[in-house]
């Protein structure tokens, strides 16, 4: 039988040769990093099985059953919220390292030292505690960024010695701290905030960031990409949610102005701190991940890499509306149907991308990231 890791390299030459006109397909670059490891901590976009390997509440996730996992590799629902591989498994690809297992695979071998994925979906940058303080409930009580901070920090105690001896042992990883954050901006919205309400928390949540930043560069990571958030103005369970008559709230492309303008701002701030926690990290390489222009690049060119655009907007798998998104009749929920062309489509079930969109995404991102890593630099604070 096939080794996973063969299948998912299959897997991928089927989509490289499915593009109509196609990008370079494994960001080949990348590999001159000579990495060995991938550390993931994150929401729902990265993670691969935590949620549904966490008590009753994971087990009855969605993403643990079909349709989610119909195009991955033995049509396996395996925690993924999508129809198959994600961001983090085209970046291992395109690394050549194995995507990271998930932390809660018990029987996973991470003593081979190929990284581990920390991620959990609906997690929080903040503590549930801080969210209540502001009235806002988060139902991850178990899995916010600090939660998946202390389990990297268990599992680095596991192996290491002592941090000269992490250091050594991470000289060729990549840490990957997000995309973190989006979860509470989700809840606050979804529980009645204004979006002046959840502009405020903004500050807290880019700050929770930043800490995480410190704590793994803490542990040794030379290399570090911190992902912005996706501008959710475009996603069918915020344009079905706050959907209105009012042209004016929303730009050419039938986006929400007033939730993309929130992500900016997000955006914006974690850009700061970046730059702030490079000057002070000048041994450190310390990158913004823009999610949000690999989104905006897919989408505004969808036609060139084969999405149908009059169903950008449209959940594949959903019901109901001008959004294919109902709340109530969600993907996943018997009798609702999944768009016949997967391929064709950019969002997966109104919140989490397409295989496809995640693997286009992926490819621009690479090509952003690639040249500032500094992988042939011999010291990376020249």
């Amino acid at each position: 039988m096939a080794s996973p890791r063969a299948l998912l390299s299959a897997l991928l030459g089927v989509i490289c040769s499915a593009l109509v006109v196609r990008p370079p397909c494994e960001a080949q670059q990348l590999r001159s990093c000579e990495f060995d490891a991938i550390y993931q901590l994150g929401d729902s976009t990265s993670d691969t099985g935590n949620l549904i390997h966490e008590g009753p509440i994971g087990a009855a996730s969605p993403c643990g059953h079909p349709p989610y996992g119909q195009d991955f590799p033995g049509r396996q629902a395996t925690g993924r919220c999508s129809n198959g591989l994600l961001m983090i498994d085209y970046l291992s690809l395109a690394a050549g390292v194995p995507s990271p297992d998930y932390y809660l695979n018990r029987s996973a071998a991470f003593t081979r030292g190929h990284g581990v994925n920390f991620a959990f979906a609906g997690a929080t940058a903040l503590a549930p505690h801080v969210l209540a303080q502001m009235n806002i409930s988060s139902p991850a009580t178990n899995s916010s960024l600090g939660t998946q901070l202390d389990w990297m920090f268990s599992y680095f105690n596991s192996i290491c010695f002592d941090r000269a001896d992490c250091v050594r042992k991470l000289e060729h990883a990549l840490f990957m701290v997000g995309e973190i954050g989006g979860s509470d901006y989700y809840y606050a919205l979804f529980q009645g905030k204004s979006i002046e309400e959840v502009k405020n928390l903004v500050p807290q949540v880019v700050m929770a960031i930043k800490d995480a930043v410190q704590r793994v560069i803490g542990y040794g990571a030379s290399r570090v990409v911190v992902p912005g958030n996706f501008p959710i103005g475009c996603f069918p369970i915020y344009l079905a949610r706050f959907e209105t008559n009012h042209p004016s709230a929303y730009d050419r492309s039938h986006c929400l102005k007033d939730l993309n303008d929130l992500v900016e701002y997000h955006n914006g701030l974690l850009r700061v701190v970046i730059g702030e926690l490079g000057r002070e990290n000048q041994d450190v390489v310390i990158l913004y991940g823009d999610y949000y222009n690999a989104f905006a690049s897919m989408y505004h060119s969808g036609p060139y890499f084969g999405f149908d655009m009059w169903r950008a907007q449209k959940a594949c798998c959903g019901s109901g509306g001008d959004y294919n998104f109902n709340p109530n009749w969600r993907c996943g929920t018997p009798g609702v149907v999944v768009c016949p062309d997967t391929g064709k489509a950019v969002s997966w079930d109104g919140i989490h991308m397409t295989q496809r969109a995640n693997f286009v995404m992926t490819n621009w991102l690479v090509h952003d990231l690639w040249p500032k890593l500094k992988c042939n630099a011999s010291l990376i604070g020249n």
